[in-house]
């Protein structure tokens, strides 16, 4: 059928039909999905390593200006979009090595939560303060997607886009979910403040009630975020420690960054014995301890006669404690360790990481994923096991609580090694398999929020960079470059006392997932009595 449109300028009173322009039909209709998309897009921009973590709040109004009112299938289709826009090029660092596929296959499942999230913001658009509802059930979101499948994936929670940003102080009141959803309800709060505006002009009536309640949900948060500052601190409680932090760095960058034997270890035992020396000719101060990173020993010091002796000559060249990094076979099992190093003893005490990465240090759906690519299932020839304790080294009295790598974007894993101790963290980590990408800055702006959440130091030895050392405060006191060898020395302040956030642990998040599931139950409510009242 031809549609078309009427005039009624004719002469005689008779109608003439022009052809309707459908290009116009269909450019109104990609308004949204450009503008989705476009919003995604700028919320990965107000990530690390850029400093513009405010381009979230301009994102999230624009994606609750796409998304209110919308059915649930334009809003399933916008979410995802949007979650296109933010994951695709936040996660490119994922097919550094390993080709777009695994990267793009990863994109494609979280942007699914994304855009269920977007159905359950639609839901709730028409509900008065809908911004508070849509900010919960984005952290009710990012708090599946940290779960499953696989463990979770919490990479990409909005929290870690804030290491810069005026919201920061909020990681201390209630932990990730808290600070995320300071900033997305913040984002939604303005969206709703100009709708206020646009729509009181154009009626001539500004509802000053509804116009009060949207710009609440902007400074409410603003000034939560404000008052949160005085829990956010960099004195010793404790007194202090001086720690040295070691990036060896690796022979080549990539997959095959250990194919050499024993030059990775090799290279953090001679940065240690540098340092070492520069310690004896007095130029720089004597650490208690010395952190290196996760792989920082290509080969298993337990199996290997000379890997033990080189470790143990470091660890007497530098006269102190050192914790190492190596991947260690016991009873037939795999496991990422990190071992203490006594100078004397030799090693006195391991951490076995707990949460491995799927697909890099196991492998989930092994015979599907050789059906797929037989390259993939060599690459993770062997999974690894899972420790099952918290690690907390005591290193010169000092108690060091261990999240390594990956861990340190999962709240758990580093919360409970504060709670079992930790007077100061730290995240061993290696990024030499996603060579010069913006991973390591991503991981970098993780550990600054976790520094806030539990007000502790923060070190963060990597392989092969960035390394960094981060006060309570979320401040980077000191970091190297990419890809150089080089040690970080410096006295740190050590604190016992436990923010809230720390105390509270996941009950924040259930509160928000709470009323999140509130919100939802108001809509479909809603929605039903709309329906009866029509008659459908």
């Amino acid at each position: 059928m031809t549609v078309t449109a009427t005039s009624a300028d004719d002469t005689d009173g008779t109608q003439t039909q022009s052809p309707a322009r459908p290009w116009r039909t269909k450019l109104a209709r990609s308004v949204p999905a450009a503008a989705a998309a476009l919003c995604g897009l700028l919320l990965y921009v107000s990530f690390p390593p850029r400093t513009l973590w405010w381009l979230a709040l301009p994102a999230f109004a624009g994606l609750g200006w796409v998304l209110r009112g919308r059915s649930w299938k334009a809003a399933l289709g916008l979410g995802y979009l949007f979650g296109l826009g933010f994951l695709l090029p936040l996660l490119v660092w994922t097919g550094v090595e390993v080709g777009s596929g695994p990267w793009i296959a990863l994109v494609a499942v979280e942007a699914v939560f994304v855009a269920l999230v977007g159905v359950g913001i639609a839901a709730v658009s028409r509900l008065p303060v809908w911004p508070v509802w849509a900010a919960a059930l984005w952290i009710a979101g990012e708090a599946v997607r940290a779960r499953v499948p696989f463990g979770g994936f919490p990479w990409g929670k909005i929290a870690f886009g804030q290491a810069d940003g005026v919201f920061l102080p909020l990681a201390a009141v209630g932990g990730t979910p808290v600070l995320g959803f300071g900033v997305v309800l913040c984002g939604f709060g303005l969206c709703e403040a100009v709708r206020q505006v646009v729509e009181g002009r154009r009626a001539g009536v500004l509802r000053t009630g509804a116009a009060a309640a949207a710009v609440l949900t902007v400074a409410v948060p603003l000034g939560g975020a404000l008052a949160a500052r005085a829990l956010v601190s960099d004195k010793a409680e404790d007194g202090t420690a001086t720690v040295a932090v070691i990036q060896g760095n690796v022979p080549r960058a990539g997959l095959e960054f250990n194919a050499q034997r024993r030059a990775v270890l090799d290279h953090h035992a001679r940065e240690t014995e540098r340092l070492a020396a520069e310690v004896r000719a007095g130029k720089v101060a004597k650490p208690d301890f010395v952190l290196w990173p996760e792989n920082s020993s290509d080969i298993d010091p337990f199996e290997y006669a000379d890997a033990w002796a080189v470790i143990d000559g470091a660890a007497k060249a530098i006269d102190a404690p050192i914790s190492v990094g190596s991947v260690v076979e016991r009873g037939g099992k795999l496991y990422n360790e990190q071992i203490l190093w006594d100078p004397v003893k030799g090693p006195v005490n391991t951490y076995d990481k707990r949460q491995v990465q799927p697909f890099g240090e196991y492998l989930p759906l092994r015979s599907l994923v050789g059906a797929i690519n037989k390259n993939w299932t060599s690459m993770v020839a062997q999974d690894f096991s899972r420790g099952t304790k918290p690690g907390v080294f005591t290193m010169d009295g000092t108690k060091v609580g261990l999240a390594t790598c990956y861990e340190a974007a999962f709240d758990w894993a580093v919360r409970d090694t504060v709670t079992h101790g930790a007077e100061m963290i730290s995240v061993p980590s290696n990024n030499a398999t996603f060579d010069r990408s913006e991973m390591t800055y991503q991981q970098l702006a993780m550990s600054r929020v976790r520094a806030v959440e539990h007000s502790r130091t923060v070190t963060v030895p990597v392989t092969s960079g960035v390394s960094a050392i981060i006060l309570p405060d979320g401040t980077v006191s000191q970091r190297t470059g990419m890809f150089v060898a080089d040690s970080l020395v410096q006295k740190v302040p050590l604190r016992t006392s436990e923010t809230p956030a720390t105390r509270l642990g996941i009950l924040p998040e259930m509160v928000l997932c709470a009323v999140a599931a509130a919100g939802l139950g108001l809509a479909i409510g809603a929605g039903v009595r709309g329906r009866r009242a029509r008659g459908v």
